[in-house]
């Protein structure tokens, strides 16, 4: 086993990350500069040559004191830079001192190497199973005259193309200092032509895949909602132009938060690119007193060779073995059933039942009780925030429905939206002051619904009281957490107006505080993430709830850019996919019912429609879809996925899974438009052993592994729209 990850060269002044397929280095330079000098495939040994080379550039600005005109803070590409030290790219750090000023000068003083990975207070994050697995270095810069110092942590996994990246601000000081922008890293890189890939969209549109050049100037991806948002995905990559699914080189970076986050790209006047990611620095001043200290989320740092497959499969593992707690990580998802586009508000237990009936005949493991079933819901207009259960829904009480759901043989799970208040609502009838507001202004509804002061202690405990009440009973298997608005009315109600620039960010830490106990109470609970679909669908989230619901949007051709957009960071494991009603109720579109369901298994599958006004036809189709997910489930949840084809760029889209030990695969190929005249196209598969016999379980037909990769197979044409097919391959020798 190697020794060690992280070693420091005292002559030259440069440390290096490594391990057999990684590099990470940085140098010290000129005044304590911290300089960048690469990331990449791994190197065994650094012998010095990227010390920036020292030339007089115009308008850059030198050192304080200093007459070297050849070095400058400006051009050096740096791990972490602050405003006021002549260096004119977008800082990483902007502190406002008591004279009014931001100037910092960041120097290196000091580091220090520990074994393992060090816990990050209140904030999800990667974690280690044993010290061995990692290390960390910890890089301390300081400015003299404020006393701030900025603490860079980096850590190593051994083995795996990662590296993890936060930062951590102490005021050593006698003063305050206000933080009004903290990046959680800073990567600079010199000579190389890249391109950006970021997964825009919007609410029934989310994680679209684009891929743009970088020109000269400033590039913004954000989100300042609140929330990670369906408008822009808390993930970048940067790539080389000519790196495809399964060639060139990618660095992706995805940043482990659910609140306002900023990637920024700044390529320079040399072509030099400049990035720096974390918290959106909008509406953000943290005051930092004497003694306290501001830790940043979590960024992760993969690297690929191999094109975008292989980073998205770095990706995949890492979020399955090291950032989702849950005990469900690795465990088969139950196929469900869920209420809402059958019976909307209007439901009972009468009502109810028969829908559990029919889930039970066809297969399906859970039903779900959606919105409506609290106070006096029979609309989205009221009773948020009084989770406690309707007397007329349910006259002789919830559980005695949960008692026949679970009698039936299915598990029984629950919808909140806990970080939401209706003014038509008892909660808000006894604490107004509960609903986040500014004072003296009207709050702005969104969907006749309003957001809970949530970075106040008092209000989690109260909904976390209304929530233990009901969980405790053990009657509930599983519950979808759900947020259907973003954030506004800034505003927290017990701090200081010269504090409201943390509202922002406390919110985030008290939804992370609430999660946190849940998780903790009740960890045999499935936890879903939900909002409006897939509007937090980040790493921070995952962490907590081993799956989060894609999108509202359940069309299956649209679902075909979201989840393969999805795909591209988070494992299909985490991604509940969901067969619904044709028409569907988006966008009108009518698609067969198979290939709905081929859509719907690249993911955890469920159903979203009334299952008793299927025909007895399309009853046993889909008994028949079910029966086969569940032989296929482990390895769908959890073999290594690959983009075959992407809807993004051609009529067809075609996904792949591969079992650990390459024994085992399915494909699924879905075109979009019929042609009557259509071109004859192939699917070459990925990932299986060239040596091995595979044979297609429906057909019988046999096939070499290497036949299957380099030949391929002529895709099926078939009449009308919205064709899908599957294949499912098992190794015979």
């Amino acid at each position: 086993m190697q020794a060690n990850l992280i070693d420091f060269d005292e002559k030259q002044q440069v440390f290096h990350l490594h391990n057999k397929k990684v590099s990470y280095l940085i140098g010290i330079e000129d005044g304590g500069s911290l300089s960048h000098l690469y990331f990449g495939k791994q190197i065994k040994q650094y012998h010095g040559q990227l010390r920036y080379p020292r030339r007089d550039r115009g308008f850059s600005g030198n050192l304080p004191g200093s007459l070297d005109r050849t070095f400058s803070r400006d051009t050096l590409p740096k791990e972490y830079s602050s405003a006021g030290e002549m260096d004119y790219h977008t800082p990483a750090i902007i502190a406002c001192q008591q004279d009014g000023s931001n100037a910092l000068m960041l120097s290196y003083e000091g580091y220090q190497v520990v074994k393992g990975k060090p816990t990050l207070s209140g904030l999800p994050q990667a974690w280690v199973a044993g010290d061995d697995e990692a290390e960390t270095l910890i890089i301390t810069l300081r400015d003299q005259k404020t006393a701030l110092a900025v603490q860079l942590k980096y850590t190593i996994y051994r083995d795996r193309a990662v590296i993890t990246r936060s930062v951590e601000a102490s005021n050593d000081g006698l003063a305050p200092i206000n933080l009004e922008k903290i990046a959680s890293m800073q990567l600079d890189v010199v000579g190389r032509e890249l391109e950006t890939i970021t997964l825009p969209g919007a609410h029934a549109h989310e994680r679209q895949l684009t891929r743009a050049k970088l020109e000269q100037g400033l590039h913004v991806y954000a989100s300042h909602r609140g929330t990670s948002s369906h408008q822009m995905n808390p993930f970048l990559a940067l790539v080389d132009p000519a790196t495809t699914e399964f060639m060139g080189e990618a660095y992706g970076f995805a940043l482990i938060y659910s609140g306002n986050h900023k990637f920024e790209v700044e390529q320079d006047q040399l072509q030099q690119i400049h990035l720096n990611i974390g918290i959106n620095d909008f509406n953000f001043n943290w005051e930092l007193l004497p003694g306290a200290s501001f830790q940043t989320p979590e960024v992760v740092l993969v690297y690929a060779d191999q094109g975008l497959n292989q980073m998205s499969q770095t990706f995949h593992k890492l979020i399955l073995e090291r950032i989702i707690r849950s005990q469900y990580k690795m465990q088969p998802r139950p196929i469900l059933v869920n209420n809402w586009e059958a019976t909307y508000f209007d439901f009972n237990e009468a009502k109810l039942r028969p829908l559990v009936d029919t889930a039970k005949d066809l297969g399906i493991e859970m039903f779900v009780l959606d919105d409506g079933w609290f106070g006096h819901r029979n609309d989205d207009n009221s009773s948020l925030g009084d989770w406690q259960v309707s007397s007329e829904k349910f006259p002789e009480g919830l559980w005695h429905f949960t008692k026949y759901v679970h009698q039936q043989g299915l598990k029984f799970g629950l919808w909140f939206e806990p970080e939401m208040i209706s003014q038509d609502s008892d909660l808000y009838r006894q604490h107004p002051d509960y609903l986040m507001h500014v004072p003296g202004r009207k709050p702005s509804p969104s969907r006749n619904q309003y957001v809970l002061d949530l970075g106040r202690a008092e209000v989690r405990a109260n909904i976390l009281a209304q929530m233990i009440k009901l969980l405790d009973t053990g009657e509930i298997d599983y519950i979808k957490w759900d947020m259907n608005r973003h954030l506004s009315d800034i505003y927290q109600a017990d701090l200081p107006a010269q504090r409201q620039g943390e509202v922002y960010h406390s919110y985030v830490l008290g939804l992370y505080d609430l999660l946190e106990k849940i998780v903790d109470r009740y960890p045999n609970l499935l936890i879903e993430g939900c909002s409006g679909g897939g509007g937090r669908f980040d790493l921070g989230i995952a962490y907590y709830n081993p799956q989060i619901w894609t999108s509202d949007n359940t069309d299956a051709i649209d679902r075909l850019r979201i989840q393969a957009g999805t795909s591209l960071v988070y494992p299909q494991s985490l991604m509940t996919s969901h067969v619904s009603v044709s028409p569907n109720e988006q966008n009108g579109r009518i698609t067969p019912l198979k290939t709905r369901a081929i859509v719907a298994m690249w993911g955890d599958l469920g159903y979203e429609f009334d299952l008793n006004k299927l025909s007895t036809e399309k009853k046993a189709a889909v008994k028949q879809q079910i029966a086969c997910y569940k032989e296929l489930r482990p390895l769908m949840q959890y073999g290594k996925f690959y983009r075959l084809k992407g809807a993004e760029t051609s009529n067809q889209c075609a996904w792949q899974v591969v079992s650990e030990d390459q024994k085992e695969t399915v494909v699924s190929v879905v075109t979009v438009a019929a042609s009557a005249q259509p071109a004859f196209t192939k699917t070459k598969l990925q990932g299986l052993d060239a040596d091995l016999v595979y044979e297609e379980t429906t057909s019988h037909q046999q096939y070499g592994g290497d036949e299957l990769m380099q030949l391929g197979l002529y895709d099926q044409l078939e009449a009308g729209d919205y064709q899908a097919q599957m294949y499912h391959f098992k190794a015979i020798n």
